[in-house]
């Protein structure tokens, strides 16, 4: 039995349309340069290599290697803007998905977008401060999924490493979104100290491990399952224009073609796991608070779960009381937040 409504995560969906077009509009625009810039590479790959030799196979092999450079130029440009992707894409996101399940009130339109952002910079005025909290809630993360969701901690299977390696690389996707999770309970708790509420968050993550993989990974198969079914439907048109690059276009095809398919993933499929993992922490971890013998697992597994106490204690201003008080009253977690007033969702551009 999972612990989420689809039907209330589409509905979370509708409701922040504008963040949704938003994010399709910045990944889009990332794939058209991907686009330009690996087809631009092919192109000048195949002149040099036909300048070079008058040999067919070496012009196109140029192309390819064109191609592949120009792809890997982009991907090197997105990983250094990865931050200001996290602090004013899915941050932002995350922030106005929090309000709305707590049965709050955000604009339409591009006020939305205006909104979220503000409340990001409330929580978190600096960018490298959310990014630097993010890394370390991804180690502590990976460190104790890698004790604990390994398929050999519940049953050791002998003579069948590739099947528990792939086993393992499925819990593993299935628990993509657990950072960004952490990062929605600082925005429920209205954490003047974010590294304490992470801190907080991150415990009960742990004491409640087994109903995120239950949830998890049924979702992890309807993420990639989405994921597929879109790089299918983009690789007829993208073959279509990949036919105008000079020499051979069959590899270049499919590297834009997955570029399109991870940029309506991260646009449009991304958020629906993001949501539902949102909505099970919420649901799951109501009412608890941290138990000591899970802080002291964590301590023993992650050095950097001891990196995020020290900088919780060193956060300058921070407010213990307001930090641990109870987050607003919530809406029911599967039921749709009574919200009439609403505003109607309107295009932000």
């Amino acid at each position: 039995m999972i612990d989420f409504s689809i039907k209330r995560i589409f509905g979370l969906m509708a409701k922040t349309l504008p963040f949704l077009v938003f994010r399709f509009l910045i990944y889009f625009g990332i794939t058209l340069v991907y686009m330009l810039v690996t087809g631009g590479g092919a192109g000048i790959g195949y002149l040099i290599g036909k300048i070079g030799s008058s040999e067919a196979d070496a012009a196109n092999s140029a192309s390819v290697w064109g191609g592949i450079i120009g792809f890997g130029t982009v991907s090197t440009a997105v990983y250094f803007f990865r931050e200001y992707l996290l602090y004013m894409v899915k941050a932002g996101h995350i922030a106005v998905l929090t309000e709305i399940m707590d049965g709050g009130t955000i604009p339409g339109g591009r006020g939305q977008i205006d909104y979220a952002q503000k409340m990001v910079r409330e929580r978190f005025a600096q960018s490298s401060v959310m990014f630097g909290l993010d890394q370390l809630i991804k180690g502590v993360l990976k460190a104790f999924n890698r004790a604990f969701f390994t398929i050999t901690s519940f049953i050791p299977i002998p003579g069948l490493e590739g099947l528990v390696k792939f086993i393992n690389s499925v819990v593993n996707l299935s628990l993509t979104y657990l950072d960004e999770v952490i990062l929605a309970y600082n925005f429920r708790t209205r954490a003047t100290n974010p590294w304490k509420a992470s801190q907080k968050a991150l415990i009960l993550y742990a004491q409640n491990y087994k109903s995120f993989l239950k949830n998890a990974f049924f979702m992890t198969f309807v993420i990639w399952g989405l994921t597929f079914a879109t790089f299918l439907l983009v690789l007829g048109p993208v073959a279509l224009i990949t036919q105008i690059l000079p020499g051979s276009a069959g590899a270049i095809t499919v590297l834009v073609a997955v570029v399109f398919a991870w940029g309506i993933k991260q646009a449009v499929i991304e958020p629906i796991g993001m949501t539902a993992l949102m909505l099970v922490f919420f649901k799951v971890t109501e009412g608890q608070e941290p138990k000591p013998e899970w802080e002291a697992k964590l301590d023993k597994l992650s050095k950097k779960f001891g990196i995020l106490k020290k900088k919780a204690l060193e956060w300058v201003g921070r407010d213990d009381d307001e930090d641990a008080k109870d987050p607003a009253p919530k809406a029911a977690p599967d039921s749709p937040p009574s919200d009439p007033s609403n505003p109607s969702i309107s295009s932000p551009f």
